[in-house]
């Protein structure tokens, strides 16, 4: 059985229950607290070198980090393209992802969820000024691409829909990218795609 160690409202697990969903994969979940420091028990440290989530264990050995996560269960499967050209494509929207929105969109999301956006205005902004440029890029290619790569939704797809589905929550003004819009909209009607949060329900943490 797969263990998937996650946290409520993290956009990175987020991916990979999705991918789970979509692939019909059973596994046990372990939702962490982050606001409660369980990240950083001795237990935890254990299986996680870098102290966060999502962690997936299969056979007794712990994956770290999402997209080492979605390229090992994507393998062989529809969600990751044999070809050689294609597959360092989807990689490098994964990279993309990682370095120029998820910080950028997560924290300003961490700060409005716990109603630190007003104490926390300048840093927000900051954030902004870094996010909006990775978003123009990523709403530029989907005016002109249904997917992100090749023509056919991948992983890339999946890890990038993520947080840019939450950055609204971080009070990014997402009304003007007509691409990401309807991209989502495509993402979310994927066999398998499950919501965040299943049921209604206030922000625990993030």
């Amino acid at each position: 059985m797969l263990r998937l160690y996650d946290s409520r409202l993290s956009g990175n697990s987020w991916k990979i229950r999705i991918l789970l969903s979509q692939l019909g994969l059973a596994y046990e979940r372990i939702t962490l607290d982050l606001q409660k420091g369980e990240t950083r028990e001795p237990s935890f440290l254990q299986i996680s070198r870098f102290a966060r989530v999502p962690v997936l264990v299969l056979d007794g050995r712990p994956i770290v980090e999402s997209g080492a996560i979605l390229l090992h269960l994507a393998e062989g499967t529809p969600y990751l393209p044999d070809d050689l050209y294609l597959r360092a494509e989807v990689m490098g929207w994964l990279f993309f992802e990682q370095a120029d929105l998820q910080k950028a969109i997560a924290i300003p999301r961490v700060l409005h969820l716990r109603g630190l956006a007003h104490a926390k205005k300048q840093d927000i902004e900051r954030l902004h000024a870094e996010g909006y440029p990775g978003l123009e890029k990523l709403d530029h290619w989907l005016l002109s691409h249904t997917w992100l790569v090749g023509e056919s939704y991948t992983i890339a797809d999946l890890a990038l829909s993520a947080y840019v589905a939450l950055a609204g929550q971080g009070g990014y003004d997402m009304a003007r990218f007509a691409g990401i819009r309807d991209w989502l909209v495509r993402v979310q009607e994927q066999r398998g795609w499950v919501r965040l949060i299943p049921e209604d329900g206030p922000a625990a943490d993030a």
